[in-house]
């Protein structure tokens, strides 16, 4: 759902930082009440709370927002458009201080990085292209792995109601217990607790974020509705994997 970052993972997506984000940081909401069932002899039982259905990402969609790397100081635009499946994050452009565009198109996954600091503009760096076949599907799967966090409310000039979800990568063994394993990303992301392919805010952290010493990255939405937008393959990018 930031860079080249040859690792890098769209959930860019999932796929997917953060201490810091003033007034939009998510804050705890207290979760309403559940109602109590009552038996048929009049007995009163507490129901098992229910998990929200997870993250997923829609196959066409338009969002805009702002793409933050707060230990660099960096507040740029950001746009995330779906299109028949495939998808495109860009964010900032060629008058801000970084440029970088993550695709998942035609089952491949791209990112490219125009500009970011510290990263000579010439010559101009390739596109990758991330060995191996990848789409929207694939991102939605791993998705389903998510642990929910719990309900909150993301503040700004309008509060948002969401569900916070995690989701990681994890290198090493998978056995519990005292085993050698360790994190190679991690993403929180929260989507509207009535539709949960409605994403409003993600943060990332992990080795996808190479470029930024922190490794960390977040980016939060403004708008975010289900038409169609569009996805376009930059002309330096090589041909899908068939």
């Amino acid at each position: 759902m930031a860079s080249i970052r040859a690792r890098r993972t769209v959930v860019s997506v999932v796929a997917g930082g953060l201490v810091a984000l003033g007034v939009l940081a998510p804050g705890p909401a207290g979760a309403p009440p559940l109602p109590r069932a009552v038996q048929v002899d009049g007995a009163v039982d507490s129901p098992s709370p229910k998990v929200p259905r997870p993250p997923q990402l829609p196959a066409d969609f338009q969002g805009t927002g702002r793409y933050i790397v707060r230990d660099l100081g960096i507040d740029v635009p950001f746009t995330w458009q779906g299109r028949d499946g495939n998808s495109q994050m860009i964010a900032g452009g060629q008058e801000y201080p970084i440029w970088f565009t993550n695709l998942i198109y035609e089952n491949t996954l791209y990112t490219l990085t125009y500009k970011w600091p510290n990263i000579p503009l010439f010559p101009p760096r390739p596109c990758s292209k991330i060995p191996g076949f990848f789409n929207r599907q694939i991102f939605n799967d791993k998705l389903k792995t998510a642990r929910f966090v719990g309900p909150e409310i993301l503040q700004g000039e309008k509060d948002r109601h969401v569900d916070h979800w995690r989701v990681g990568v994890v290198g090493g063994s998978t056995v519990p217990g005292e085993f050698f394993r360790f994190p190679i990303a991690l993403g929180d992301i929260y989507v509207d607790q009535r539709d949960p392919s409605q994403w409003w805010q993600v943060l990332q952290f992990g080795l996808q974020n190479l470029f930024d010493p922190e490794l960390d990255e977040w980016f939060t939405m403004t708008t975010f509705d289900h038409r169609p937008g569009v996805v376009s393959l930059p002309d330096r990018c090589p041909p899908p994997t068939s």
